[in-house]
């Protein structure tokens, strides 16, 4: 599947790992609506893509993204327009973070940030759906909106205080203050502290051990497993949801190579196609 190119930011594929890097180096990789073109559009490919496993997203030069960019004034918070479909009532703009995020939190590939400098505002709130959070020791988070002026987006007054807790999520939230690479650390926002030319190393080595290990199908299932039972408040959906899952993989072609794989002490060859999956397997 051919690479597509961008102007803010790049995409490269190797060894099964895709990277998406933001390259605004100028603006410190604010995010403009030109920016969530190319990212929804880049993970869409991502998704469309059966030779990737597992991304890596970063930033390049000082910041991660330093969330939106508001150059132009307070514009920059507003809710792009969302016309109801086949309706003329007027609909609630949606919020663009909380696109972004909903769209990272539907992705069927193992995602993973490198956190390599400042993450504010959409910055921050973008790596909470994804998987696993890794930061340099110069990594700074804030989540400011009380201080510009408006309130949580990106979905993140629902994905933070999972990650956190609700005491720190408030705290942080309400006085929207910068939080230092070290505390995100302490709270859980972040699996672990790099040196800046060591984090990008740690992140690749994590994105290998899934894309090298892992049945690329098991590890979606895996992922949506994971998110959806978040919300329920029973055991039980997760036994029915598992059971269905259990029933397809044990009969797959995958479970068959992960076994004999083991058996004779070698690498496995996983063919099962990401592409492949039924996407309501888990509905009752």
């Amino acid at each position: 599947m051919a690479t597509p190119e961008f102007e803010d930011l790049r995409y490269e594929v190797d060894d099964h790992i895709g990277t998406i890097t933001f390259s605004r180096t100028d603006k410190m990789n604010a995010f403009r609506a030109q920016t969530m073109r190319e990212l929804l559009a880049v993970l869409d490919h991502v998704d469309a893509d059966d030779d990737v496993r597992a991304v890596v997203v970063t930033g390049e030069g000082r910041a991660f993204c330093a969330g939106a960019d508001v150059s132009g004034g307070a514009r920059a918070f507003e809710p792009a327009p969302t016309p109801a479909e086949g309706s003329a009532r007027k609909e609630t703009p949606r919020d663009g973070g909380g696109i972004l995020a909903l769209r990272i939190h539907a992705l069927r590939k193992p995602v993973i940030a490198a956190i390599n400098g400042a993450s504010v505002g959409m910055g921050a709130t973008m790596t909470l759906p994804m998987d696993v959070r890794l930061a340099s020791v110069k990594a700074r988070f804030g989540f400011v909106f009380v201080r510009r002026g408006i309130i949580p987006e990106g979905c993140s007054s629902w994905f933070l205080p999972r990650v956190v807790g609700i005491g720190v999520a408030s705290e942080w939230m309400l006085t929207g203050r910068i939080v230092e690479a070290r505390e995100a650390l302490d709270a859980g926002l972040v699996r672990s502290l790099h040196e800046p030319e060591d984090l990008l190393p740690a992140a690749y080595s994590l994105a290998r051990e899934i894309s090298e290990n892992a049945s690329p199908v098991s590890a979606v299932m895996t992922r949506q497993l994971l998110h959806r039972m978040l919300t329920e408040a029973d055991p039980m959906v997760a036994h029915r949801a598992e059971s269905r899952g259990l029933a397809s993989r044990s009969r797959s072609d995958d479970a068959r190579e992960g076994v004999e794989s083991f058996l004779a002490k070698r690498a496995p060859a996983f063919a099962d196609r990401v592409a492949d999956i039924d996407a309501d397997i888990f509905d009752d």
